[in-house]
Order: C-alpha cells, then structure tokens, then sequence
C-alpha cells in the first residue's frame, strides 16, 4: 500500500497535469479571442459564451491545481470536457476527431477520479478541513 506522502504526491500530479491543459488553453482563447470566437461561430456556438468558456477553463483549471472545491469544479470540468468533446470533436467527423473524443473522454475518466477521491493532503480542500476540524 503507497504511503499517505505517495498518494498525496501523486494527486498533487495529477491535478497539475490535468487541469494545467485548461488553465493553458484559456490564455491561449484570450491571446486569440477573435480566432477562437470564429472557430466557435463555425461550429454553430454562440461567440457570446467565449469569455464563460475563458473563465470555467481558467478559473476551474487554477481551482482544481490548488486544491480548493476541487470535487465541484472536478466535476465541472468534467462536464465541460464532455461537451466540447460532443460539440466540437464528433467522432463522425473522420479518424483525427475520433482520436480527439477519445482524448477527451481520458481527461473526462481523470476528472472524475478526482470528483471520487478529491484532492489529497497536499491542497486547499485539506488546509481548510483540518482549520474546521
């Protein structure tokens, strides 16, 4: 069985390497508003949403990295994963759309791990818990 330092290391990872995606591709939106808000019009979704889409990919990425609500926001990353998974990388749109739905539902499966075990020792969720206790 792993030590508590393990475990609590290895979520510390995971949140980081999972979460940091988002938290990169909502800088990347705002360096390229006016491309991604065309992309997003392509596609048949309202621009109007590129700035929720900025803040969930940022605000939830940064929230899961440090550990804090991190079951929640896991879990709206998880939902929000699945629907850019649906919406722009339909499996019916060829071979590399196909590769990219299932890159997302990985990230999804990711998500939810954390949404069942939460953050770890090593995070907000674990600092405010034990001031409560």
């Amino acid at each position: 069985m792993q030590s508590s330092t393990n475990t609590n290391a290895i979520l510390l990872l995971a949140r980081i390497l999972l979460a940091g995606e988002f938290v990169l591709a909502g800088l990347n939106k705002i360096f390229n508003y006016s491309g991604t808000a065309g992309y997003m019009a392509k596609m048949h979704v309202p621009s109007a949403l590129l700035p929720l889409v900025i803040l969930t990919e940022i605000g939830c990425g940064l929230a899961v990295i440090v550990g804090w609500q991190t079951r929640i926001t896991a879990f709206l990353l998880a939902g929000f994963t699945l629907l850019a998974a649906v919406i722009f990388h339909s499996p019916s749109n060829g071979q590399m759309a196909f590769i990219s739905f299932l890159h997302h539902t990985s990230i999804i499966g990711g998500f939810l791990a954390l949404v069942g075990f939460g953050a770890g020792g090593w995070s907000l969720d674990a600092m405010m818990h034990k001031q409560t206790a």
